[in-house]
């Protein structure tokens, strides 16, 4: 029975996304039980591709890149996919029928991260945009359903959202970003001399678009604000811990919310969400 199959895809997706972020899974649990799975769809499929640019030493990454991008696009078109993650992915995209110039952009960014080390102003927002915001704005399809009125008037805040929580990754990331894959994403910025003013206007663009991005999810639907609230504050707690730090300390480690604390996140925002006052 193809149903069977179709399940046991979108069980592999979960799997992948409960193995690689335990913040992201917890948050995804908090959605309506309807949408929980095309979430570990997009999350699944996002994931695979960024394992390819970023871990896959070794190997043949251009090709592995393209050999996968090409998957994508006749999973999406035929509708089926024998790799579990793209058969669970595509079930999502045509469900929705989500714009495919949004995977479009997502491939774009991966491939950057396979020649580039250093960006300018314009490829930033652009590698920014397609990483992130436009995975954003994928699960702003699967959270507005057939609603385009209410997507539409959502967007900018979802790429919001999505753009907070890609810099708050750089900034978590320096360290083996540059030791491990000789990267520096921020633009105008030295590793040999990264200053706490560069921190605080990387730190104070970061904080814009988690203000921006706030408004946003109080008009999400009950179905999703709760999961996306959770997201939120785990990565604005994130951001909170990184702007006490000074800069050096951001070159030496990978900064971390402790499983105590995220647990209290996620009791404190549901207190919040059950008398509405989020």
């Amino acid at each position: 029975m193809i149903e069977r199959y179709r399940e046991t895809t979108m069980q592999c997706s979960k799997i992948v996304t409960e193995n690689y972020s335990t913040s992201f899974a917890s948050a995804i649990k908090l959605l309506h039980k309807n949408i929980r799975a095309d979430i570990h769809n997009i999350y699944g499929f996002v994931r695979f591709t960024d394992e390819i640019v970023d871990s896959f030493h070794g190997y043949n990454k251009p090709q592995l890149l393209a050999s996968f991008k090409i998957e994508t696009y006749k999973a999406i078109k035929e509708k089926i996919s024998l790799n579990p993650i793209l058969n669970s992915f595509q079930i999502t995209i045509n469900k929705y029928k989500i714009d495919i110039s949004l995977i479009d952009a997502f491939f774009k960014s991966m491939q950057y991260d396979l020649y580039k080390n250093y960006y300018d102003e314009t490829l930033f927002k652009e590698y920014i945009y397609g990483s992130a915001e436009a995975v954003g704005l994928m699960c702003l399809y699967v959270f507005c359903k057939d609603d385009k009125q209410l997507y539409d008037n959502l967007k900018m805040y979802a790429r919001s959202l999505g753009a907070a929580f890609q810099k708050v990754n750089f900034l978590r990331d320096m360290k083996a970003d540059q030791e491990q894959l000789d990267r520096l994403y921020f633009p105008n910025c030295n590793f040999k001399n990264f200053t706490k003013e560069e921190k605080k206007n990387i730190e104070d663009d970061i904080q814009k678009d988690f203000d921006h991005a706030y408004e946003g999810i109080l008009q999400l639907p009950a179905r999703a604000r709760l999961g996306v609230y959770v997201a939120y504050k785990y990565y604005f707690s994130l951001f909170k811990k990184i702007k006490r730090l000074q800069p050096k300390s951001v070159l030496e480690k990978r900064i971390r919310i402790p499983d105590y604390s995220k647990i209290f996140i996620v009791a404190k925002a549901g207190l919040r969400h059950q008398f509405n006052i989020l």
